[in-house]
């Protein structure tokens, strides 16, 4: 059983119904700045690490302080 273009039309005109135009909009709104704000946020720190750490040198670190 496919889906046809009758099913989604009925399924967006209900979501339209319950949820009212504006609502879905502002909704879209929140999405788009989350979506903003995580691509900002992995951008910040992909610049914060451009010097490489050595795993092995923090563990002996840790081992010595024991």
């Amino acid at each position: 059983m496919s889906i046809g273009i009758w099913q989604i039309a009925i399924v967006v005109i209900l979501v339209v119904l319950l949820f009212g135009r504006g609502k879905i909009s502002s909704l879209m709104g929140d999405v788009a700045k989350g979506i903003k704000s995580f691509k900002k946020g992995m951008a910040s720190d992909s610049t914060d690490d451009t010097e490489p750490k050595n795993i092995s040198d923090e563990n002996q670190d840790s081992n010595n302080k024991e």
